[in-house]
């Protein structure tokens, strides 16, 4: 059996460890030769290198690792990179939702303003690392998994457009874990899920199980008064911030009842309510650091410093787990259904082609092929159809380092309540992000 070759890009990345150890747990469907560790970071990098080291060898130790800030060196010999930079790091997270908080505006990694901001920063990062591995190794498949995920796939389909790239987002796989529970299963992949929209922007129009039963009913009555709070609700999600968020879809549910929406809408339909539920001086990105950054990086300095991973709390996640089920159904020809984000290209019949959409698509060894969606009712198409142009608009902004083209980007995100404000958002957002962005003229 062909053993494969990885590149982690971000690999000071708190999410990096757990990707390692999914990956070492699924050897027997994906085997490996080699995983590299590939990021700007140095210091940040190899305090967590040297614990991914560790778990290397004591799962395999023929398989080789190398964490390096050489990209030759990273992406010579690969057949996957799995990616998923953050241009600017947590600080910059936490200046995006602290500057649309002090403006009155939604302040979330990828959601209005902040992600509008966040994608200025990713679109280079994501297409440098792009270009590398088709310098280094044109025969890999980048699976894209950078925040803001909507934004960095446009970018990627406008300049990169014959690149073997696939972008993808972990949130509905997540999501479904709980529908999965409410449902009374075990696991999601006892379902066939029907879904449709852009990125943290969409919704199950059905759900069925093996057998063909619809689940929709009993998941929607179940949701009309818990939202997706489930007993599937894993320990980071409990924290206030996740669990309010899945809480508020059983208002969403109750505006149109005949799907079940992505919990992200909370932000594009309640921001009245996210703003005056929010603390300007503690916003998710400081959850973030004070929580999941330290545990992450205090687990890997005691794997070092103890020279074994035994007794470790790192471990597999279904975050990783999809992204090794798309590894898998890319190198074995496996065709199996997953959510990807894709050129429309008539999937869904009354939307744009060129936009990027997030919909099921069979995956095999050349690629992803997209399932037909059909038609979409007003509420969803109208909605999809302001959120896509925001998107677009980012992106004509970088391209052509339009001030004006930014500045009418957060002035149609429905998490900016008018073009004022839109405008003080964007000076602000300039000139914090001064060492990221191109010069707008």
């Amino acid at each position: 059996m062909k053993k494969y070759s990885v590149v982690i890009a971000g690999g000071g990345s708190t999410y990096t460890p757990e990707i390692v150890c999914t990956l070492l747990n699924h050897l027997d469907r994906f085997p490996l030769r080699q995983i590299k560790l590939y990021d700007n970071d140095k210091d940040r990098q190899d305090q967590l290198a040297k614990a991914c080291e560790i778990l290397v060898r004591e799962a395999d130790p023929e398989i080789k690792f190398l964490a390096t800030v050489d990209p030759k060196e990273a992406y010579t010999d690969v057949d996957f990179c799995l990616a998923h930079i953050r241009v600017g790091q947590l600080k910059m997270r936490e200046s995006d939702e602290k500057i649309a908080l002090k403006h009155g505006c939604v302040g979330q990694e990828t959601c209005g303003a902040g992600g509008i901001t966040y994608g200025m920063r990713s679109i280079p990062g994501v297409l440098e690392n792009l270009d590398y591995m088709e310098k280094y190794s044109p025969n890999a498949w980048m699976l894209n998994y950078s925040n803001p995920a909507a934004i960095v796939a446009e970018a990627t389909r406008r300049f990169r457009p014959n690149s073997k790239i696939i972008n993808i987002c972990d949130m509905p796989i997540g999501l479904e874990d709980c529908i999965a529970s409410i449902a009374g299963l075990d696991d999601r992949k006892e379902m066939d899920v029907r879904y449709f929209g852009l990125n943290h922007f969409g919704w199950w129009s059905d759900i069925r199980d093996k057998e063909g039963n619809d689940l929709m009913p009993k998941v929607k009555a179940y949701m009309m008064d818990n939202g997706f709070v489930s007993p599937a609700m894993i320990s980071s999600q409990k924290e206030y911030s996740w669990a309010d968020t899945y809480r508020k879809v059983k208002d969403i549910v109750a505006l149109d009842p005949d799907y079940i929406p992505n919990s992200y809408f909370k932000y594009y339909l309640f921001p009245d309510y996210v703003v005056s539920h929010s603390n300007p001086d503690y916003t998710r990105a400081n959850e973030v650091m004070d929580g999941r950054e330290k545990e992450v990086f205090t687990a890997c300095k005691e794997i070092a410093g103890k020279g074994t991973a035994k007794g470790s709390y790192l471990a597999i996640t279904n975050h990783a787990t999809f992204i090794v089920d798309l590894c898998v159904a890319l190198a074995n020809n496996t065709h199996e259904r997953m959510l990807l984000i894709v050129p429309n290209n008539g999937a869904i019949e009354n939307f744009a082609d060129d936009a990027m959409v997030e919909i099921p698509c069979l995956v095999g060894r050349n690629g992803y092929e997209p399932l037909s969606i059909g038609k979409i009712p007003t509420f969803q198409k109208g909605l999809m159809e302001q959120q896509i142009a925001v998107e677009k608009l980012v992106v004509d902004a970088w391209e052509q380092k339009s001030y004006n083209k930014m500045w009418q980007a957060y002035s149609l995100s429905r998490c900016v309540p008018s073009v004022t404000v839109a405008k003080e958002l964007l000076d602000d957002y300039i000139a914090a992000n001064k060492d990221y962005w191109p010069e707008l003229k």
